[in-house]
């Protein structure tokens, strides 16, 4: 059994203020019909200001109730509007002022939905879902363009980065021999890129940035062409990389959260050109569940007891100095950072400080005094453990975040602490 551990010195420092091989080519992106449109829903909405954390400013307080088809942490957000998926490969938008729905594009397929993506730079929505991916246009709220595959294929992986959507796809049944193939689709019209045969999990999503994608096997990972598709590096022998980490223009690679092994792979940072090994912090012996990494090479990652992962530690380590900065102990692995400092919710174990957001400074922790001192919010009954919260958030440095709450599945606009 897991040790409950507290993050002593925390409560001192609190600030309460008013976060495809043998794939036949999708062929050219068609433009889909079906789209409907309904008027904002009504809703109570006051203009606050917020007194602390954050640029000063107004924002909107609201709650709304979810419908039973937007699915469950696939949500996303510009500064006007939060996109939620619906269905395997449908979208609802809504008002950042007050929650309302101001549009619609209804799922044309079934299947089990992979996620979705909200590119403001590109003014799409992405999603996908059974053997269709799919996208909308956020300005006119209409259906942009639609890719589905053939009946013995299926999607199992996307992401999005400067301006294309990379997918994985494979056979619908696991008896065949495993065949992943990775197809590149530009994000404004659809049009593909490429599509090729790749050596890589089906289950592990792609990496992009800077220009090129990057895919595992496990054993191998392989840099591509973002415009081409051509492989342009793999790495060296002996190399274990069940999962990739990617952001700030890192690379990680570290164990998988899906393994039912007991030891897990060290971490180990790759040079995004050439895919050699660098100097990379010791991990823990714990299981990697979930990772983001900070524009200046700070690599959040969240680890739990193999026996028990009802709750872990938030790990900070400093990628350009390789060591582990410091741990922050909680029973959630919902995360974002904003501002230079990581947003989460308090453990829901401990009954001092159950129900608040949290934000800790990157670089100096939970125990940090004065200006990088950790900063928490009021509670909330959306933010307590039992609601199972996550986070919505828009880019850059918002002064507002979305609580996404899972067993009532309700919106929730708060300041952030």
């Amino acid at each position: 059994m897991r040790r409950v551990r507290m993050a002593h010195g925390v409560m001192g420092a609190v600030l309460f203020g008013v976060m495809a091989t043998g794939c036949s080519g999708s062929g050219d992106a068609r433009s889909a019909e079906t789209t409907t449109a309904s008027p904002s829903a009504s809703a109570s909405a006051s203009a606050v200001t917020q007194s602390s954390g954050g640029a000063q400013g107004p924002w909107r307080a609201w709650t709304k109730d979810l419908s039973g088809s937007e699915g469950v942490q696939v949500c996303g957000a510009t500064a006007h509007q939060v996109v939620c998926a619906t269905g395997a490969d449908g979208f609802v938008g809504r008002s950042r002022t007050d929650g309302g729905v101001t549009w619609t594009v209804p799922t044309t397929t079934s299947g089990k939905n992979l996620g979705l993506v909200v590119d403001k730079a590109a003014e799409r929505a992405v999603t996908s879902g059974g053997r269709t991916l799919r996208a909308a246009n956020l300005r006119t709220g209409k259906a942009a363009w639609s890719h589905p595959l053939p009946a013995d294929r299926v999607y199992t992986q996307f992401v999005a980065a400067e301006g294309i959507v990379y997918a994985l796809d494979a056979w619908t049944s696991f008896d065949r021999e495993p065949s992943v193939a990775l197809g590149a689709y530009r994000e404004s019209d659809g049009t593909t890129l490429w599509h090729r045969t790749v050596d890589a999990k089906r289950s592990e999503s792609p990496a992009a940035f800077g220009g090129r994608v990057y895919t595992t096997d496990s054993s191998k990972v392989t840099a591509r062409d973002a415009r081409s598709g051509d492989a342009l590096a793999t790495t060296t022998s002996g190399t274990k990389c069940p999962h990739l980490i990617a952001g700030g223009g890192y690379l990680v690679c570290s164990g998988s959260a899906y393994t039912t092994e007991d030891s897990f792979p060290p971490l180990q940072r790759l040079d995004p050109g050439d895919l050699r090994p660098l100097a990379t912090a010791k991990a823990t012996d714990d299981k990697p569940e979930r990772a983001l990494i900070s524009a200046d090479g700070v690599l959040m990652l969240f680890e739990v007891s193999p026996e028990d992962s009802s709750a872990g530690d938030w790990n900070a380590y400093d990628l350009n100095h390789p060591k582990r900065l410091w741990s922050y102990y909680t029973s959630t692995d919902q995360v974002r950072l904003v501002g230079g400092r990581l947003l989460t919710f308090t453990p829901r174990n401990d009954r001092a400080t159950e129900g608040h957001m949290i934000s800790i400074d990157l670089h100096a922790g939970p125990h940090a005094k004065g200006d990088a001192a950790p900063r928490m919010s009021p509670a909330y009954p959306e933010t307590v453990g039992s609601a199972y919260p996550a986070f919505v958030l828009p880019g850059g440095d918002p002064d507002y975040v979305v609580i996404e709450t899972m067993v009532h599945h309700i919106l929730r606009s708060l300041p952030l602490p």
